[in-house]
């Protein structure tokens, strides 16, 4: 930033710095104009350092914050007879911290304010509490309730209605009833508040009653809509939102939205759409809850055709949309859209992100996905959260474990997702003994592992032949961790059992386990048995299951693939002949290939695909190819 003095408006003026600095947008620019001020002896005017603090300690840029927080703590705080001084300044900067990216110093400069003297009122309070209350402080917190009720502002309104907003927050339900019960007086803010915190912790029941009691001249739009939304988030209140949205004496976006959604939750999509037909006003959440609904219908084309009717649209149209593609399978068009919002003025966020490094991780298009990282670093995107989890999950998928053990490395702020998605990545390729050696360093590192880092370590012992190493992570779960195994950890241990030919024990480990098992187990024993051929106890099993569950073509296919390893053709019939009885269909198989950019499917027996005859075509050249060098040779 250069900076221009105007002869006829000096420095020694307080208007042109005040213009100058709201034109600041780097440290660097704020610092140009700071060590102007303190040549001109201009920072030490009062005036002046009041406006500037005023002025920017709400500014959405950074270093004019930092400034404004700079100029108080240098000439403001603790300049004047602290027991006289307004707290207005102080309030103001607590404001900027409690409101902002590190609500943590509120509660320090409040502590300050208390520790030399500083006056507080209800605004100190209330801001601290909302520090408290972003942050979970429980114990801090509760301190504060203490101190309020020693001083004469505890009574306030106002600040009653900040301490309950607090509890809430914290999930302390049944405190905040306390003090809401309390209260020698109530307002609509105070019933809004609790009647929110019922709903959002799923006690609509309660919720219900205290609306029913609440004055009418205190019921207001808020009121309203929380109870409407209270009863659409359940399966079964979407009658009752409809008898509260037909009955409400006013409506406002929120309201249509909220019935939008719920219509969508429960599949009502025709019921969804007669309401956003209705609506006096929409905007793109209406437009997207559509789209959604349609999107999980798998009526992909109508939910297009809502998004290209779209007057305007923002990110979360656009993730709407590209999250419907995903889930019916079309992922070239998802990452279409994400390339359009990329060449127009469209900014992407972490969730447009999520959704495209799940399609490409589905393509299993590694140049696509490397495109992305390459675009998540230019606009320094924080890889500590859910996107460095993806990024190492859709390497993995794209068969690059060297680019996902990069980025796994590269993240300083890892979560226990980070080493999951690793140990699941090494999982997918097959690495058992690396897998569990990082199982091994999170031990080391004292990171907490749960039980989806112990269903990737097991899957990759599994599929490495490593029982020994399964088998310690199964105890280790249990014993150290304390974790109670799931019906999926038990099927590893029988699928390591089983891969190593230890039938007689996996058939054991199943009889000693304290959950029923289910088919995934059963089916997991099973294929172990015709692996290594133990017909004896893999037919008598396949047997008892047919009678138990005839709808399930698994059994009976694993029973005559047993059959026809062992040449007795005479069963497989039977088996094949009792499936047709019993109207008893196996699956398809099905396989993908993508070619320039598009992916093609194909089913067993499918001919469907608009160029079949000249893949059979092409197909046939080829045996027939085969068939003539075999004959040669």
């Amino acid at each position: 930033m250069l900076l221009c003095v105007n002869t006829n408006r000096p420095w020694s003026s307080i208007p042109p710095t005040l213009v100058l600095l709201q034109k600041c947008k780097t440290r660097n620019d704020v610092n140009q104009v700071h060590a102007r001020m303190i040549t001109t002896g201009l920072i030490n005017n009062t005036r002046l350092s009041t406006k500037i603090i005023l002025t920017f300690i709400s500014s959405p840029h950074t270093p004019l914050v930092e400034f404004a927080r700079h100029v108080f703590f240098t000439h403001h705080a603790f300049q004047t007879r602290l027991e006289e001084e307004d707290p207005f300044l102080w309030n103001a900067v607590i404001k900027s911290y409690s409101h902002g990216s590190d609500p943590k110093q509120a509660l320090v400069m409040f502590c300050l304010m208390l520790e030399n003297g500083v006056c507080v009122d209800e605004f100190s309070f209330s801001l601290v509490l909302k520090a408290c209350g972003r942050l979970g402080m429980v114990k801090e917190g509760l301190q504060i309730h203490g101190l309020l009720k020693k001083m004469e502002v505890g009574s306030d309104l106002y600040l009653q209605n900040s301490l309950m907003s607090w509890y809430l927050r914290c999930g302390s339900i049944e405190f905040a009833r306390q003090l809401f019960d309390k209260m020698p007086k109530r307002d609509s803010v105070s019933y809004n508040l609790m009647i929110d915190g019922y709903v959002k912790s799923g006690m609509i029941e309660l919720a219900s009653e205290l609306f029913d009691c609440m004055p009418t001249e205190d019921k207001n739009l808020v009121t309203w809509n929380s109870m409407l939304s209270g009863y659409a988030r359940l399966d079964n209140g979407l009658n009752i939102a409809w008898r509260l949205f037909e009955i409400m004496p006013e409506r406002d976006l929120v309201s249509w939205n909220t019935m939008i959604n719920g219509c969508v939750k429960v599949r009502k999509v025709e019921d969804a759409h007669s309401l956003f037909n209705r609506m006096p006003k929409r905007d793109i959440v209406s437009w997207a809850n559509l789209i959604d609904g349609y999107s999980k219908l798998g009526n992909i084309d109508l939910a297009r055709s809502l998004f290209d009717k779209m007057p305007d649209r923002d990110v979360i149209a656009c993730n709407a949309m590209m999250t419907g593609y995903v889930s019916n399978g079309y992922y070239m068009e998802a990452l279409e859209i994400f390339w359009q919002m990329q060449k127009g003025d469209m900014s992407p966020d972490v969730a447009t992100l999520l959704i495209v490094l799940s399609a490409v991780s589905q393509l299993g298009h590694i140049e696509k996905g490397v495109a992305i990282h390459c675009y998540i670093e230019e606009n320094e995107f924080s890889l500590g959260g859910k996107l460095g989890v993806a990024l190492i999950d859709m390497y993995a998928k794209c068969g690059s474990i060297e680019n996902a053990l990069t980025v796994f490395e590269d993240t300083e702020e890892r979560n226990v997702d980070h080493w999951n998605a690793m140990i699941g990545g090494f999982a997918i390729h097959g690495l058992g003994a690396m897998a569990f050696s990082l199982l091994m360093e999170m031990e080391r590192l004292s990171v907490k592992p749960d039980d989806i880092t112990f269903i990737g370590a097991l899957n990759a012992c599994g599929h490495a032949g490593l029982v020994k190493e399964g088998l310690m992570c199964f105890e280790l779960m249990r014993r150290v961790h304390k974790l109670e195994p799931k019906m999926q950890h038990y099927g590893c241990i029988v699928d390591i059992l089983g891969r190593a030919g230890h039938i007689e024990e996996a058939r054991s480990f199943i009889e000693e386990m304290p959950v029923k098992p289910n088919d995934v187990v059963w089916r997991t024993l099973l294929g172990a048995c015709k692996t290594h051929k133990k017909f004896n106890i893999g037919e008598p099993i396949a047997k008892s299951l047919i009678r138990q569950d005839s709808c399930d073509p698994s059994f009976y296919v694993l029973l005559s693939n047993m059959y026809a390893g062992l040449g007795l053709w005479d069963d497989v019939r039977k088996v094949r002949m009792m499936m047709r009885e019993r109207n008893v269909k196996k699956l398809p198989g099905c396989s993908k290939i993508e070619i320039e950019g598009v992916v093609h499917e194909f089913l067993v027996q499918d001919k469907s695909h608009p160029q079949v005859r000249d893949i059979y075509s092409m197909l046939n050249g080829l045996w027939s190819s085969n068939s003539e060098v075999t004959c040669c040779r």
